[in-house]
């Protein structure tokens, strides 16, 4: 695979310290207990390195690039350095830039800003809507959904070799699913891309805080990912890759920090100079706080070291595979199949529930957060599915009979944060659930489900 593989022998580190480990929460059965979180996937907690490191810094705070004042001094050094950081972590190639942005969907929807005239998209339909969606203004091609890392390859080869005509082209593909969480063969399809004279973006959203991303090694053209995924507070984002396309663009916000001259023409109107730098597409006073968060999570998760980070992420994806292979009841949700590499993401349906309220049980009698729904993935949920698209499934509708299919799914993930004893609470809790039933009726209430009490 294209992807970083912990050796074999690696010893299982322990979990690395995050906010809200001793967290407690009520229970429908009475009582309390430790929350476990096992919703990464969503939004993995923030490592207390990376909140220890921004409260530390917070009484230096000063405006970016804006004064002379030792603080706001301080602060340019500061961010600057984090985006040096980040660009290491992704062993990114000389010349490339580093933008920083809210998010993977704010990241990508630039880089569709950005695109040149008459470019086309690949996409395929597997992706999270923020890879497959921020295309709109290009011409879009959806790939249909392969069931095989060597087909997901072959398909890209066949519809860039078939483009008409042939110009600009982009690939946008993900580097583990945020449904699946199986890895894709990233290398492979970039070596694709570019054999057809295409470039590709990566979405590292869900690899990022899982496995080693190198920008050089894989050859992709950029790479985009949140903050809040890789154990930093929300609100920042990173795209880095190829300055060409990004430094002909109009910038994605105009305003302050983009221009580096403006000046009022004769008949009234103004002229702008806008930087050539990564300042171009960061216009407005920057989010420091959260450049710093990123970059002392990669700082984090380096020196913690990959080969301790995921030799424990798969001996916890052994637990719950394990541990749910016997109940007939459960089916996982894949793609590739099950011997697929992947990461810490695991969707699947329960015969005879309703997903949400399957969901909502594990929440208000076990204290257990994971997700159910189509998870911002709707084409690719609803094909692993086979439900109708037209069909939702929500907590208020009528469970599921014996053998008939589930309208949503339920999802649970974890990283480097999570305990053994959470995940062995998650295994033990569907066990029951699915043997006994739930303790509890449940309704909608604000479109969320809830118990009845």
């Amino acid at each position: 695979m294209s992807v970083f593989i912990a050796a074999a022998d690696q010893s299982v580190c322990a979990p690395l310290p995050v906010l809200g480990r001793d967290v407690t929460v009520p229970l429908v059965t009475g009582g309390e207990v430790t929350y476990a979180a096992l919703d990464y996937a969503a939004s993995a907690p923030a490592l207390q390195r990376v909140w220890d490191d921004v409260a530390a810094y917070a009484p230096y705070y000063g405006s970016v690039h804006r004064g002379a004042g030792y603080l706001s001094q301080l602060s340019t050094d500061l961010f600057e350095n984090a985006r040096r950081t980040v660009a290491e972590f992704l062993d990114c190639r000389d010349g490339d830039q580093l933008v920083f942005t809210r998010s993977t969907t704010d990241s990508l929807n630039l880089l569709a800003r950005a695109l040149p005239a008459d470019c086309q998209v690949f996409v395929f339909e597997t992706e999270h809507h923020a890879s497959l969606l921020p295309w709109q203004d290009a011409q879009v091609t959806y790939l249909d959904a392969p069931r095989t890392p060597r087909q997901a390859v072959e398909t890209l080869e066949r519809a860039l070799a078939d483009r008409d005509p042939h110009g600009p082209a982009l690939v946008c593909v993900t580097g583990a699913s945020n449904v699946t969480g199986e890895l894709w063969p990233v290398r492979e399809l970039a070596a694709a891309a570019h054999a057809h004279g295409a470039r590709i973006v990566l979405d590292a959203a869900q690899l990022a805080p899982h496995h080693p991303v190198s920008v050089r090694d894989l050859d992709v053209d950029w790479v985009a990912f949140s903050g809040h995924k890789l154990y930093a507070p929300f609100g920042s984002g990173v795209l880095a890759g190829r300055a060409d396309w990004l430094q002909a663009a109009e910038p994605y916000l105009a305003g302050g920090g983009a221009s580096r001259k403006v000046t009022r023409r004769a008949d009234g109107g103004v002229d702008v100079e806008w930087h050539e730098t990564a300042a171009r597409h960061e216009a407005g006073s920057p989010n420091v706080i959260g450049a710093y968060a990123i970059a002392s999570a990669c700082k984090t998760l380096t020196e913690a070291g990959w080969d301790g980070l995921v030799a424990r992420e798969r001996h916890l994806i052994e637990k719950v595979r394990t541990g749910l292979a016997d109940a007939p009841e459960v089916r996982i949700l894949s793609l590739f199949g099950d011997d697929a590499p992947r990461v810490g993401v695991i969707s699947f349906v329960v015969e005879g529930w309703n997903s949400s309220h399957f969901a909502a049980a594990l929440s208000a009698e076990y204290g257990i957060g994971v997700r159910d729904g189509l998870f911002c993935a709707h084409p690719l949920v609803r094909t692993l599915l086979g439900s109708d698209p037209q069909t939702q499934g929500e907590c208020g509708a009528p469970e599921a009979a014996p053998g008939e299919r589930s309208l949503n799914a339920i999802r649970v993930s974890f990283g480097a944060g999570t305990p053994d004893e959470h995940v062995d609470r998650f295994v033990r809790a569907v066990r029951e659930l699915v043997t006994d039933g739930a303790r509890w009726t449940y309704r909608t209430e604000d479109g969320r489900c809830v118990p009845a009490v």
